[in-house]
């Protein structure tokens, strides 16, 4: 209600100035009757329209999720007005419950598609498709060597990187379509929405195990390290830099199928869901960490066909723009 009483006022000094604005104009351009009467009509409609649109702004979102103000004698949490009329406003699901995250919002969750083919491979044909594969073997043999089976802590490493290469790709594609007064063929928002899809999956296990002070130091290491090394790869050649994240997305479905197997094994304890993924890929009550899992191997198969298609597109001699990005998994 906050909001929209912000809105109402805004709405209201529109009008006022839109008065006076016209009232300055009129006396410094003279016009005549029927054309000032007629700037009246149009003027006045506007700022009606625009105080009515205030008074009738919605206050329920999607998926259920209500936008309400924190009152009540129950309710006692401060919720500062900001100066520019940004208040903050409190979110509760379907249930009445409280929505606890703020890193996202239930209109930004979504079921995993766990029919995805798993067993997709991309051949290596050119050499630039031999030596992302190369690099890619290469980046896990350190990985199996620091890690072992603790895969725990070996998805918190592998989500460290995976984040990368979609903020890289997706601000450099921002920054040329700015330089070059051109659409991106939606491909900036996909890129955008696999990082950020790849650090929930980060968050997401930071509540299953926590790394220690040397594994934190080797992934600040690795992703210094490779930041750098995909952001040049992606500027001589993007073909090369999606092939190496379709590689790379290949070989964290074959550890989180890993991971499945010890879980199933009995070598991983099977424990309760963190409450972060059952609301974020709005999973079944009583889910476990094999449902998360599961979510998250799913991830990672889209990622890897998203990322082995645009260097499909590039090879054929096409730029992303021309070609509608593949987006609304997410």
């Amino acid at each position: 209600m906050a909001m929209v009483q912000s809105a109402a006022r805004r709405a209201t000094g529109s009008s006022a100035a839109l008065t006076l604005l016209l009232g300055a104009k009129m006396r410094l351009f003279p016009m005549g009757p029927v054309a000032g009467s007629r700037l009246v009509t149009i003027f006045s409609s506007c700022a009606r329209s625009a105080s009515t649109a205030a008074d009738a702004a919605p206050e329920a979102g999607s998926f259920g999720a209500v936008a309400q103000p924190a009152s009540g004698d129950n309710n006692k949490e401060k919720e500062a007005a900001s100066y520019w009329g940004v208040a903050p406003t409190r979110v509760v699901k379907e249930d009445g419950t409280e929505w606890k995250w703020s890193c996202f919002r239930p209109w930004d969750t979504y079921e995993a598609d766990l029919s995805i083919d798993l067993t997709k491979h991309h051949e290596p044909v050119t050499f630039g498709d031999k030596a992302a594969r190369w690099a890619v073997k290469a980046m896990r043999w350190p990985t199996d060597l620091f890690f072992q089976r603790r895969y725990g802590c070996r998805a918190m490493m592998l989500e460290t990187v995976a984040a990368v290469p979609g903020m890289v790709a997706g601000s450099v594609l921002h920054l040329r379509s700015l330089r070059r007064f051109e659409q991106s063929g939606g491909w900036v928002r996909a890129l955008l929405e696999e990082a950020e899809n790849e650090r929930m999956h980060l968050m997401t296990f930071m509540e299953v195990a926590r790394p220690r002070w040397h594994e934190r130091a080797f992934v600040v290491a690795v992703q210094g390290v490779f930041l750098h090394a995909y952001l040049a790869t992606y500027l001589v050649s993007p073909a090369a830099a999606h092939r190496v994240v379709g590689y790379l997305e290949e070989e964290a479905v074959h550890s989180y199928t890993e991971f499945l197997r010890d879980i199933d094994a009995g070598k991983i304890e099977d424990v309760p869901a963190p409450a972060i993924a059952v609301d974020y890929w709005r999973l079944r009550p009583g889910a476990t960490l094999r449902d998360v899992v599961e979510v998250v191997r799913a991830d990672e198969a889209h990622h890897r066909d998203v990322n082995h298609y645009a260097s499909d597109i590039h090879r054929q001699g096409h730029a992303l723009r021309d070609v509608a990005a593949p987006i609304g998994y997410h």
